[in-house]
């Protein structure tokens, strides 16, 4: 694959966005920080503020102790379990939601999702294709949206797969993890493909928190779970 081109411009929000998502998606790994500080001609310790700017305005999180990218999201640069395949290429999703966002940011078509229902149970493939979504599944959103990113790492790791809703109640008793709201999987699907239909734009932003709850009411999304602050904030 090409080189890329030196960015002839500084590290705003939504370039660095660009640059680590679009390397990504191409080659299924994250650039590393030096390697962002050579592509937009910049010193390492500019690079690093940069992305600990980017960090702040949750459109990446980066390891606790160094300055490189370890999610962005629908994107996870460690192991997860959720498998995106597209071909032979492979990535990692963070979670359900995420995983069907990769599916849908790679196109919607040809693409599966390997994972196990609840993190425990029997492993499932999901198929994605012209943006269907083969099996008939449900998702779980224990952890309400608003405190979503005070642990996004946790809040990630516990929206899994399901067979059905009995399965869910059953989960979250076993294991004291709260009964949050269950969505079918194309439901989400479609959600996703608008969530992060914008993550690959170069000019990229976040969404606000009135842009937010707009789209969670589009796709139906309400109750507690589903609940932001009226305000101006990025969400």
């Amino acid at each position: 694959m090409a080189q890329w081109d030196m960015i002839a411009s500084a590290p705003t929000h939504a370039r660095l966005h660009h640059a680590i998502l679009r390397h990504l998606v191409d080659r299924g790994f994250a650039p590393s920080g030096a390697r962002l500080a050579e592509e937009f001609g910049v010193d390492r310790e500019v690079m690093n503020r940069a992305l600990r700017d980017l960090q702040a305005y949750h459109g990446v999180v980066l390891h606790p102790h160094v300055p490189e990218v370890w999610v962005i999201h629908p994107f996870s640069t460690a192991p997860t379990p959720f498998v995106v395949a597209q071909g032979d290429r492979l990535w990692w999703g963070n979670c359900a939601w995420c995983s069907l966002g990769v599916a849908a940011l790679l196109g919607g078509n040809g693409v599966t999702i390997r994972t196990t229902l609840g993190a425990e149970g029997p492993p499932v493939t999901v198929h994605v294709d012209d943006h269907r979504v083969r099996e008939n599944l449900w998702v779980h959103f224990p952890i309400p949206m608003a405190r979503a990113w005070d642990n996004v790492i946790f809040t990630c790791t516990t929206m899994l797969l399901f067979g059905n809703e009995p399965e869910i109640d059953a989960w979250s008793e076993r294991h004291a993890l709260p009964r949050g709201d269950a969505q079918p999987i194309q439901r989400v699907y479609d959600f996703a493909r608008v969530w992060y239909g914008r993550h690959l734009d170069e000019d990229w932003h976040k969404w606000t928190t009135e842009e937010a709850r707009e789209i969670f009411e589009r796709f139906g999304f309400r109750g507690p779970i589903w609940d932001l602050p009226r305000s101006g904030e990025r969400f």
